[in-house]
């Protein structure tokens, strides 16, 4: 390994990750990459490059902060060879390997190449002549006094389903516990290749999600009964649509990779960090 790459919260205080990155990189003489912009703040070695030459140069790509700083982070990795260990600074940090009091163990499993890549789908589509891609999900959603989102769902060109909702939410299945998992959408393993539809707060009868092949294109038609939409790329607006127009969105599987570390499984992560409860009605150990 030659390069690392630090992706920081805009506002979390990295330090001591920060420095525990510069301190086992030092020691094995790889040179550390931060954003220019980002590193200004922090008195550290790390050498400011932009964004592009971050996810272009690094061999691993380290992200401190929460989800979204993760998910930026993998934006930046989007189709570069580096694979992003997530070091959790937040409260949630479900996409998060790490929490830092363990990121020397982790960087010193790396070291020894105890560890595996996870690939994760990403999700494109074309707005106003430009190419958005999310990892969680594009969702098309209601504007305040403009109207409910009424759209049309096509997959392969052929008219499938219809929402009037506050929302149609388009994840993929890292997504599936972000806004999708707030609409009620299924939770869904990383491992699976599918894009999953779903109504957020629908007005219609038919109220339920779909899950699609990763190979199906999908298009989110307004129809003309719909307010103007905002269109959002995890969780950030990213432009608008109006009745009429469309969005075509496809899933790319092995869009970027993720550090794996064998600490916990997928399952364990969402039982703990979404709170997942068993039914009332069944018995815990020990009740009779």
């Amino acid at each position: 390994m030659h390069s690392a790459g630090l992706v920081l919260h805009p506002r979390r205080d990295s330090a001591a990750a920060v420095d525990a990155v510069l301190g086992w990189a030092g020691n094995r003489g790889i040179e550390v990459l931060g954003i220019a912009d980002e590193i200004v703040r922090l008195n550290c070695a790390a050498i400011g490059v932009t964004p592009e030459e971050l996810g272009r140069r690094s061999d691993l790509v380290v992200s401190l902060g929460g989800d979204g700083t993760m998910l930026r982070a993998m934006r930046l990795a989007d189709g570069q060879r580096a694979p992003v260990l997530g070091v959790n600074l937040g409260k949630l940090g479900f996409l998060a390997e790490v929490d830092v009091p363990d990121l020397p163990d982790a960087l010193s499993a790396i070291d020894g190449h105890e560890f595996t890549v996870e690939p994760r789908l990403a999700v494109d589509a074309v707005l106003q002549g430009r190419r958005i891609t999310a990892f969680n999900d594009i969702a098309v959603v209601r504007v305040p006094g403009d109207g409910s989102a009424v759209v049309a769902v096509r997959v392969g060109g052929q008219p499938f389903v219809s929402y009037s909702a506050d929302a149609v939410v388009v994840a993929t299945p890292t997504g599936s516990t972000a806004y999708s998992f707030s609409a009620g959408g299924p939770i869904t393993s990383p491992a699976v290749e599918a894009l999953l539809v779903t109504p957020a707060a629908p007005h219609s009868a038919y109220s339920r999600g779909v899950v699609l092949s990763v190979h199906d294109e999908v298009t989110l038609e307004l129809l003309p009964t719909s307010g103007r939409l905002a269109v959002e790329v995890d969780g950030q607006v990213e432009g608008y649509v109006s009745p009429g127009e469309r969005l075509d969105l496809r899933g790319r599987p092995s869009a970027a990779r993720v550090v794996r570390l064998g600490m916990t499984t997928f399952y364990q992560r969402a039982r703990r960090k979404l709170r997942l409860t068993d039914s009332a009605e069944i018995p815990q150990d020990g009740d009779h």
